[in-house]
């Protein structure tokens, strides 16, 4: 049984190993500089320590490893695109550094490339995989359906918001999940006890993500506030909606648009709002509700603690982080 910091090691080598074509350059060098930019690494390590609660064969699991982490950095290309964002991990976005058309087909390569990593892992787990994975990506285009559907949506309740990051952030820490559990060996009812752990655990990492998007600190690689800015639907904004008389829902509608008003002015006008309606301390409420959930989950899976340990340790470090 490996540790954290090994199976990242064992990850990151398996990764840049991974060769990419010199030529066309403008097809495999964005793809490069997505992949190196490093990031939290948070979908293969999921399914590397999924598969090590079962299995010691930790080298079985690096192609899927590879595979999810190519298709999320695939997500993250088209995303930034929609999104016509400039930066992504403290340094400019694909889309801002080549244009729209670069990261288009980048991406598409990334998609395809995910597929030709998974299919080294072993045949006889493969359509296994590839149902999960399948499922996976599917979730995650609908979930950003939903997202960009909220942007001209009048109203947007909780329960929807909490359906919409369960496909789009979730499904994508769930898929790495349940795959590295199949490849360790585990049973049905195994799998699907860590599907229902890695669901939740996403739930409290988006709702955090959220959270420190606007009272967290500039580390994170963007601006503070920028959510506000944008007039996004987060938890943060439906909860506080939810809260409001109409005088207020305005304020929180509009404040994103008015000219006469700074950035800071803006953020600070809505974060004035949120702390009024005790929103903050209510998302840092739900988001212990779900990762309490998750370990609860977690400590039904009969496995050696031993072995439950370096994922447990793994999910405290993403919902305890602060940046």
């Amino acid at each position: 049984m490996q540790n954290t910091d090994q199976l990242l090691a064992a990850f990151e080598n398996y990764l840049g190993q991974t060769e990419l074509p010199a030529e066309p350059q403008l097809l495999y060098a964005p793809i490069g500089y997505s992949l190196a930019g490093g990031g939290k690494r948070i979908r293969p390590m999921l399914l590397l320590l999924a598969a090590g609660l079962f299995s010691d064969d930790i080298a079985a699991a690096l192609p899927a490893a590879a595979a999810v982490e190519v298709f999320h950095n695939f997500t993250l290309l088209h995303d930034d695109i929609m999104d016509n964002a400039a930066v992504r991990r403290g340094k400019p976005s694909v889309y801002a550094r080549w244009g729209r058309n670069v990261a288009i087909l980048s991406g598409d390569a990334m998609m395809i490339s995910s597929y030709r990593l998974l299919s080294a892992v072993p045949p006889a787990r493969l359509p296994q995989v590839l149902a999960v994975f399948n499922d996976m990506a599917l979730e995650v285009c609908e979930g950003q359906q939903y997202d960009m559907d909220f942007e001209s949506k009048p109203k947007v309740s909780v329960v929807e918001y909490m359906h919409m990051i369960e496909l789009k952030t979730s499904a994508l820490l769930a898929g790495p999940t349940v795959i590295g559990a199949l490849l360790g060996g585990a049973s049905e009812e195994e799998c699907r006890k860590l599907r229902r752990f890695a669901v939740e655990l996403g739930l409290a990492f988006q709702l955090q993500d959220d959270l420190l998007d606007s009272y967290g600190d500039e580390r994170l690689g963007k601006a503070i506030g920028g959510d506000i800015l944008e007039g996004k639907q987060t938890y943060l904004m439906v909860t506080a909606m939810s809260r409001s008389d109409e005088a207020d829902r305005e304020v929180l509608r509009s404040t994103y648009r008015d000219a006469a008003l700074t950035d800071a002015e803006k953020i600070a006008r809505v974060k004035a709002l949120y702390d009024r309606l005790d929103v903050p301390r209510l998302t840092e409420q739900q988001i212990r509700i779900r990762f309490d959930r998750a370990l609860s989950v977690l400590d039904t899976l009969a496995v050696d603690p031993a072995r439950k340990a370096p994922l447990r340790a793994f999910a405290e470090s993403l919902v305890g982080r602060t940046k």
